[in-house]
């Protein structure tokens, strides 16, 4: 590959990113993005611009993929569907899966292979025409979002958590989407932070559901962490964990690797205690107590024994 095809694949690489980007933080909430056309708009353009760019760079199977994402966008965006169910949430998200999946193997050392990229665009296919199909039932009212809704919490789930759990949950997860659109800062840090411990609570005594709460807060807690890296990974892993919850599979539920990854945050080394000075005889000549001390302390403890020293004299100046 030539440096100016490489560059026009970055390139493409980079924008692909922030299309997909546009795609996850619409399908966070697809019942509130469906009330913004402009919203449904957009995602279909993201979409059609991948399947542009992948055209270009013949990418065939990051193609299809997106081609078949803005196809059932076109259904949102120009037919008469008025209302989504989590059905239709849950279907978008294993198709943008795929497309990331398809942009990662690609930003990888040995780049998308043409096998490896037409089986996983086997895979998603049925998924597209299920989606397809299930969109025009809605759309023909062959099936009610708002019943489905209603069915998915009608029996109270394992661990004492609410019947309409990931209803609840997308509660909260509006409310923190709308926290990391603030200014990165350690009070928007803790407004993020307290409403893990709301979604944590929620979960009751389900621990895989808390366990993934924990290491969220704590990768929001980092501030090595980025808001723009945070929230997409957040959100969907949160919003895929309450539908398990919800679907009584809360066993299956676990933090990805990027997100421990990004919870991991190495703690500072503790000091060691100083030993009790006055357990320490000293004796009169100056010499012999610089040599005690050596003796007695580490070069750490001998560096916080001098600040010490310093600040006692400033003081009693």
């Amino acid at each position: 590959m030539s440096d100016q095809q490489d560059r026009i694949m970055r390139l493409f690489i980079e924008e692909a990113k922030e299309h997909l980007n546009t795609l996850e933080n619409g399908l966070v909430d697809l019942k509130s993005t469906m009330k913004d056309p402009e919203s449904v708009q957009e995602m279909f353009r993201a979409a059609h611009s991948v399947k542009g760019g992948a055209a270009m760079l013949s990418l065939d199977s990051i193609k299809t993929t997106a081609h078949r994402l803005e196809d059932c966008f076109k259904v949102l965006k120009d037919g008469p569907v008025k209302q989504v169910d989590q059905t239709a949430e849950s279907l978008f998200l294993k198709g943008v899966d795929t497309l990331k999946d398809l942009l990662v193997r690609l930003e990888g050392p040995f780049g998308l292979r043409n096998e490896e990229g037409e089986k996983l665009v086997q895979q998603v296919m049925p998924v597209f025409a299920q989606l397809e199909t299930h969109l025009k039932n809605l759309a023909a009212g062959k099936v009610s979002a708002a019943g489905v809704a209603r069915g998915a919490g009608a029996a109270q789930t394992a661990g004492g958590v609410p019947a309409n759990f990931a209803a609840e949950v997308m509660v909260l997860l509006k409310e923190m989407l709308q926290g990391f659109k603030q200014k990165e800062s350690a009070a928007s840090r803790e407004q993020l932070a307290a409403v893990c411990v709301r979604l944590y609570k929620l979960g009751g005594k389900i621990e895989t559901w808390q366990n993934l709460v924990k290491t969220a807060r704590g990768a929001i807690v980092n501030p090595k962490n980025s808001y723009k890296v945070l929230a997409p990974l957040i959100i969907k892993e949160l919003k895929e964990a309450g539908d398990l919850v919800q679907g009584a599979k809360a066993k299956t539920i676990a933090p990805s690797k990027n997100l421990l990854l990004l919870a991991a945050s190495p703690k500072p080394a503790e000091a060691a205690p100083l030993p009790a000075l006055q357990q320490v005889a000293l004796p009169a000549e100056p010499k012999a107590v610089v040599r005690l001390l050596l003796k007695t302390f580490n070069k750490k403890q001998l560096s916080e024994i001098a600040k010490l020293l310093v600040h006692a004299i400033k003081s009693s100046n």
